[in-house]
């Protein structure tokens, strides 16, 4: 018996759920229950493909010897990364916890605005490997590079149109919420015209679909983020090559292959 543990964003939940069901490997699914993992679970509930155990601190887990991988999922809230500090510190303090328990951590992060550049130095002492989705021998550079395939995509775009908001399958999920990010209270009343303002630069929305979100569900979650912004649409294929590569890396790191 082998125990992966994860520590991940709310943005990469239908990622994980597609790893965690069609993996043949995994034999039971433990979740640190809360708000911020409630969609997750809810997912891999419904259906019927694995055992899903909800917890609701990370020393409930306790899984019974048995052959297979045991995965232990921790959902960070979405949009840490606005504040740097915030993020580092609470990923490193979540994934300092889940380590006693499993035999390698998988970070569902890049760098996140260089939040992990270091990351090395950031786990130290943790006693096992921690990994994170690579390109190459460097991380990717977010959940947007991860699911466009690399850097070189991810520039091209940025190059091609300055003013593009990329729509994977998270942002297309959580969008409603990413809006009422760090808006201050005492601000609240200006809250449109403050989302117009840091929005006023961009042009199109370019969505990436993937065979677990196609480009029709993309539209369809996005229609009143888009509409809001007056973005064009515009649409380039996805892929989970980035990201499967890297659950197989943190599956041999369990494995202590």
């Amino acid at each position: 018996m082998s125990k992966l543990g994860v520590v991940t964003c709310q943005v990469l939940e239908l990622e994980f759920a597609h790893v965690l069901l069609n993996d043949p490997k995994v034999a039971e699914i433990w979740v640190v229950h809360d708000e911020f993992s409630e969609e997750l679970i809810h997912i891999l509930e419904n259906t019927n493909l694995k055992q899903v155990h909800r917890i609701t601190k990370i020393d409930e887990f306790n899984p019974d010897k048995t052959n297979g991988l045991i995965v232990l999922v921790r959902v960070m809230k979405l949009g840490l990364h606005s504040n740097i500090a915030i993020l580092r510190s609470g990923v490193a303090k979540a994934v300092k916890e889940i380590s006693s328990f499993v035999d390698a951590v998988f970070l569902g992060y890049g760098l996140c605005g260089n939040a992990f550049k270091d990351r090395k130095e950031l786990f130290k002492g943790i006693g096992v490997p921690v990994s994170l989705p690579m390109e190459n021998e460097d991380p990717v550079d977010d959940c947007v590079g991860l699911i466009i395939g690399g850097r070189d995509n991810y520039y091209s775009e940025q190059c091609f149109c300055a003013g593009t908001m990329f729509i994977n399958s998270g942002f297309s999920r959580h969008w409603e919420n990413f809006l009422s990010l760090d808006i201050p209270e005492k601000l609240i009343h200006k809250k449109e015209k403050i989302l117009h303002c840091l929005m006023g630069n961009y042009e199109r929305a370019l969505l990436l679909p993937t065979n677990i979100l196609g480009e029709d569900e993309l539209r369809k979650n996005t229609e009143g983020f888009n509409e809001k912004f007056d973005l064009k649409i515009a649409s380039r294929p996805g892929t989970l090559a980035l990201f499967e590569n890297a659950w197989e890396i943190a599956k041999s790191n369990a494995e202590g292959l």
